[in-house]
């Protein structure tokens, strides 16, 4: 490691702080990104810059949104001279992603980075919101949060991000991250994820904020049955016709059940476009 190393900065708790050492899973990290000269990488918490200075040398130019101003100067002194490395001093969860991809003449955004483990799941949400600006996504995360992005229907770990996630993205868990990688090391396992956004999205849904409600709805109290739970959006004489069991638990449906109900949901007098 160089002379800045994490221990020449105090990790804050209320950022989530948890910076990368370990070389070999660097490395790891940095090959299944794959950088490529003129890719339009955005790292999101570089920290010091043990991926930045590896990513900035292969692409050429990087741009990194950071919210901790103080690792800042470190950061620009670490790798600044190892390509153009734009800083973007901000809180990931109101940077605005589609705003730095520009018009879409110009080539889109790849999102990477160790996420805040404190913020994941907003966060992700947040760059769902903004995939028409991205082309696809490598993060460190949670294993718990992993675990979700890629759970199948019927498992413990199926929820409101899984399904959401797998409408958006094709979902690929990598390989797993032991805490001593990290100084501090965490109390949690983490994992490495690729996200790769779909053009079209696998299943019509009528339209993305009736699945949302849908599916949020759906997961607000999972351990009741469909008739229950979905009752403010749809009852169960209709989800019969619809060929799904009203007495049936949300973490049995997967994606296409759940885009029928959508789109019934959707078709509805009343409803947003």
């Amino acid at each position: 490691m160089s002379s800045d190393s994490p221990r020449s900065h105090q990790p804050r708790k209320r950022f989530g702080q948890h910076f990368l050492h370990d070389q070999g899973v660097i490395a790891r990290i940095v090959a299944a990104i794959a950088p490529r000269p003129g890719d339009r990488l955005v790292e999101i918490g570089p920290g010091l810059g043990a991926m930045t200075c590896p990513l900035l040398e292969a692409a050429g130019r990087l741009d990194v949104v950071e919210l901790d101003r103080d690792v800042i100067p470190r950061l620009i002194a670490r790798c600044g001279s190892r390509g153009e490395l734009q800083v973007h001093q901000a809180d990931a969860l109101r940077f605005d992603f589609r705003a730095l991809r520009g018009g879409d003449e110009r080539p889109p955004l790849r999102v990477v980075g160790n996420l805040p483990y404190n913020i994941s799941t907003p966060l992700l949400f947040h760059l769902f919101n903004a995939l028409p600006a991205i082309s696809d996504m490598v993060f460190m995360l949670q294993k718990e949060v992993v675990d979700r992005l890629a759970a199948a229907p019927g498992s413990a770990d199926y929820g409101r991000l899984s399904v959401m996630a797998q409408y958006h993205s094709a979902v690929e868990a990598l390989f797993d991250v032991g805490p001593e990688a990290f100084d501090p090391p965490p109390r949690v396992d983490s994992a490495i994820v690729a996200l790769r956004p779909y053009a079209t999205p696998p299943v019509e849904a009528g339209s993305l904020a009736t699945l949302e409600r849908v599916v949020s709805q759906a997961f607000s109290q999972r351990r009741k049955t469909l008739r229950n739970v979905l009752r403010p959006l749809i009852d169960g004489e209709t989800l019969d016709a619809l060929g799904i069991d009203p007495q049936r638990r949300p973490e049995t449906l997967a994606l296409g059940e759940f885009a029928r109900i959508s789109r019934h949901v959707h078709a509805q007098p009343g409803e947003p476009a």
